[in-house]
């Protein structure tokens, strides 16, 4: 079976298998942007929203979502993650997310990153829609991943 195939001889879908691939350490960096109303900006800077500090409940929702990656996308495998860090950065029109996963596995982490961001970027959004009726999600990207051997 091809490994970007998720669908056997018979027609039915299944995970990949990769039970004889080595582990190997895996690393994936992620990336997203949301803009913001400049009056956004400024509650969340000055951690006036209703909901509380928004980049800090954000960036724990994306190391949490990273965590939940499995559960979420059907055919993801579980992985025993080993490092999730997520970083929400404010500029000038609105929140960067970047993501960094790793772990020692036999297949990559790349979903977990994207889900980070997308759940961080998420998180910003619920917590803003009350102030802020104009906010964009887009950009969301694997910025890179890497696999070394052990």
């Amino acid at each position: 079976m091809n490994e970007l195939s998720h669908i056997n001889n018979e027609g039915k879908v299944n995970m990949v298998d990769v039970g004889d691939k080595p582990n190997q350490n895996r690393l994936a960096k992620a990336a997203g942007w949301i803009q913001l109303q400049p009056q956004t900006l400024e509650l969340i800077n000055k951690n006036l929203m209703k909901k509380g500090d928004v980049l800090t409940i954000a960036e724990i929702a994306g190391i949490q979502a990273a965590k939940e990656t499995p559960r979420l996308i059907p055919l993801c495998h579980n992985l025993m993650l080993t490092k999730v860090e997520v970083k929400a950065t404010m500029n000038e029109n609105g929140v960067s997310v970047e993501s960094m996963v790793k772990c020692t596995g036999k297949t990559g982490v790349e979903m977990e990153a994207l889900t980070a961001v997308s759940v961080a970027l998420l998180t910003i959004y619920d917590m803003c829609k009350a102030v802020d009726k104009s906010m964009v999600i887009s950009q969301i990207q694997l910025m890179s991943k890497e696999k070394t051997d052990l």
